[in-house]
This record gives C-alpha cells, sequence and structure tokens, in this order.
C-alpha cells in the first residue's frame, strides 16, 4: 500500500495510538535506542522492579521459609492461571514450570505413551530446532519405536498446511508445530489444524512461544490438546524465566508425567516413597520451583490483562502493515526481500526481512545506528514489534537506518562471521 514515509507521519500514528501510554510502564533507560527485539527478550516492566524488591526484602529477607505458606506453593498456578486468560484455556489447565524444552519433552514422551501403536509423529522444518531436538531425543528414550517425519515448507515462508494434511493418518501419535515459527512469523490455523489431526486419531502439541502475548489463542475452542510456552518474549517475563504447560483437562489423568518428582506428588509432604500424581495440573511439576524468576512473570502478564489482547494484536497488525509498507517502499528497491507473510491474517508479531548482506546490516544496525534486532540465517534480520512499548516512529528510523546502511555501504566494514549470540 502506498504510504507517506517521512517522521511526521510514524509520528501522527503514535500520537492515534490508544496503547502509546503502555510505553511508559516499561524501563527505557536508553530513549535512543530502537529496541526491535521483543521477539527474543521483551523490555522489563517497572513493576516487575518493585515486585523484586518486595520479593527479596520482605518475602525472603523477612518472612524467610513461611512465605512458601504465604504465596510461593501456588505460585505456579496462579501465574499459569493468569497465562490461561491469554490463551483461552481454563485456569486449572495451565502451570508454569522449567524450560519451554523440558515440558516439550514431558508433553512428547506422555503423548506417545499414550497413542499405543501409532508410530509417526509429524512436524515440519520451520519448527524451532530445539523442538527437533527433543523430538529426536524421546524417540531414543523410547526405543526407537517412532519416526519423526519433518515435513517441507513450499518457500521458506508458510507452513507445509497441505503436506501436513496429506501425511496426516491412522499411524500419526502426534502432530507438533510452533504455532507462529520462529524466522517467518508465519502463524498456522491452529483451530483447522488441532481439528484435521483429532480426525486422524492424533494428539496435537503446540509450541506458542512465538505467539503468546502478542495474538489471542483459543485454546478451548479448538479442543487443543497440549502447548508449551516460553515467558521471556512478549509476555516480558525476563531473561530464562520459567516457560508454562498447557494439558487440556480431561487428558490430565491420562497422560503421565515422565520426569515424577515431589512437586508432583499427590501429598509430597508425606515423604511416601511411591510416587502417587497429583490429581491436577500439578502432576506435571517436577523439582522446586525458582521462585525468583518465576515470581517475575507476573507483572507482564497482568500488563497484557490490562491492556487486552485484542487491543494488543489489533496494533500489532497495524504496526506490522505499516512496516512492511515502508519496506516497499523504501526497501524492496535496494534488495530487501519480505521473508514474512504479507496477509496479517498469516503472520504473527515480528518481520523477517532477507538481504544478501542480511548478517553485517544486522552488525551495522546494532553497532552504528543504536537499533537492536536479530539476525537468524541465513539472510534473515528480524524486526520484533511489542505492541506495549514499540512505537511507529521506532519503526520507521529503524527503515530509514537499514535503507541508509545499503545505499552508503556502511556494513562493508563488518565481517561476514556471526558472533556467537545473534
Amino acid at each position: 500500500m502506498a504510504i507517506r514515509t517521512d517522521a511526521a507521519y510514524a509520528a501522527e500514528l503514535d500520537a492515534q495510538d490508544e496503547l502509546a501510554a503502555f510505553r511508559q510502564r516499561f524501563v527505557i533507560d536508553d530513549p535512543n535506542l530502537i529496541y526491535l527485539d521483543g521477539n527474543s527478550l521483551g523490555r522489563l516492566p517497572r513493576a516487575t522492579r518493585e515486585r523484586s524488591h518486595t520479593l527479596i526484602d520482605t518475602e525472603w529477607g523477612q518472612r524467610l521459609i513461611r512465605s512458601w505458606n504465604e504465596g510461593w506453593f501456588d505460585m505456579p498456578e496462579r501465574i499459569g492461571a493468569k497465562i490461561a486468560q491469554l490463551i483461552g484455556a481454563a485456569p486449572d489447565e495451565v502451570i508454569v514450570a522449567d524450560s519451554t524444552s523440558v515440558n516439550l519433552f514431558k508433553l512428547v514422551v506422555g503423548a506417545l505413551r499414550l497413542q499405543h501403536g501409532r508410530t509417526r509423529i509429524l512436524t515440519d522444518n520451520l519448527n524451532f530446532p530445539s523442538d527437533l531436538y527433543i523430538l529426536q531425543g524421546a524417540i531414543e528414550l523410547l526405543g526407537g519405536r517412532h519416526r519423526l517425519n519433518i515435513l517441507e515448507s513450499p518457500d521458506g515462508v508458510h507452513g507445509p498446511v497441505e503436506a501436513i494434511h496429506a501425511a496426516l493418518d491412522e499411524n500419526v501419535a502426534l502432530l507438533t508445530l510452533s504455532h507462529t515459527v520462529f524466522k517467518s512469523g508465519y502463524t498456522y490455523d491452529l483451530a483447522a489444524l488441532t481439528a484435521a489431526a483429532h480426525d486422524a486419531g492424533a494428539l496435537v502439541l503446540w509450541d506458542l512461544s512465538h505467539s503468546v502475548g502478542a495474538l489471542p489463542i483459543d485454546l478451548r475452542a479448538a479442543n487443543a490438546d497440549l502447548a508449551v510456552g516460553c515467558t521471556y518474549k512478549y509476555l516480558n517475563g525476563g531473561p530464562g524465566a520459567p516457560a508454562f504447560l498447557y494439558v487440556r483437562r480431561d487428558l490430565q489423568e491420562r497422560l503421565g508425567n515422565p520426569i515424577s518428582g515431589w512437586m508432583g506428588q499427590r501429598n509430597l509432604f508425606a515423604f511416601d516413597l511411591h510416587y502417587q500424581p497429583a490429581r491436577s495440573i500439578r502432576r506435571y511439576l517436577t523439582g522446586t520451583p525458582p521462585i525468583v524468576s518465576l515470581a517475575l512473570i507476573e507483572p507482564g502478564v497482568d500488563l497484557l490483562l490490562e491492556a487486552g489482547i485484542e487491543r494488543v494484536r489489533a496494533k500489532s497488525e497495524r504496526q506490522t502493515g505499516y512496516l512492511i509498507a515502508l519496506w516497499e517502499a523504501l526497501l524492496q528497491p535496494v534488495g530487501f526481500t519480505l521473508n514474512s507473510p504479507h496477509d496479517s491474517r498469516w503472520r504473527g508479531s515480528h518481520i523477517s526481512l532477507g538481504h544478501p548482506e542480511g548478517l553485517r546490516i544486522d552488525l551495522a544496525l546494532i553497532n552504528d545506528c543504536n537499533v537492536l534486532p536479530d539476525f537468524r540465517a541465513p539472510d534473515n534480520i528480524r524486526l520484533g514489534v511489542a505492541p506495549l512499548y514499540t512505537s511507529y516512529a521506532e519503526l520507521h528510523a529503524a527503515a530509514v537506518w537499514m535503507r541508509r546502511i545499503v545505499d552508503e555501504r556502511l556494513y562493508e566494514k563488518y565481517p561476514r562471521e556471526a558472533p556467537v549470540v545473534t
């Protein structure tokens, strides 16, 4: 679409933004930094600082072990119930525990054991590689009786939807996909694929890491089986914060936790020598929760609940659409490709732009322009839009910088070797 590409137009869009005030609820230490990496690590909410002081000084410093009976013990369920509101789940179907990978392992092994006689696992080559590693490890652990089918995207951007439908048969035990894929931002029709898998008798496990907190999800309406997700991206829970898992209520008594531990025991302080899983979502806990990092998830979730996920999504669609329009006007003419879906129905909240010099352009943005995106091989510069704090002015400035870097060949001073973290 044709748009104005001047900074004044971006300022007008910011002035009209009904969520603009939420930006002040985050710590913005450097007002000149253009932060477009909230799809990897969200900004620090101001309320999280306050929560940390209370947690450290009062709950740990003064109350000590008494705090377990004053809010710590039920924290995984309480925060899980809040996340449930963002993903269309019942409060007793979500719990915060471990990492995304550990939670995925738990649910994959539980699902494969439940699906007796079915030997195939379906996924795609757009899935986060760590998820594939977990699947490979689970297959080995279970004696190599299962086969992993990785279906290929037709274009590296969109999911292989037709191939998935064609591959679903009576041998498929589990379909597992990233709801929003990490490179292109393509977002699957969660309800449609869940229904198709159920028609074939398969269970479905969704990784919500790149969609939770950025767009509405309705697991209950889709009758979804299982899901996992992280909390440090759009939920702004902090680096390495614990993840969450979802198990539909009617599956909880049937799906075992392969990493059984005392926090998932029915009566943990009876210290019985034989494991009996709790009759609730707590059965998917294993060890003692990391209370400090766990507690700091809650303020970010509260901000999203206050803003309303529908309003967050509406702004995300407007901002990613604006960014695509800037690409068309400023960046496409100098060799950038759009590596995300053009149609807002099928994209999450980040835009990937490709360029043969993508890595070096990314390094120039970070080191010379005070712009923080990230890079994903082979050529993707990912621009994350976090609607609670990303401004239109930031998106405009980033696009202008990208054009200048190419026009003036500012990237040429940087090596072609990638740093450890991109």
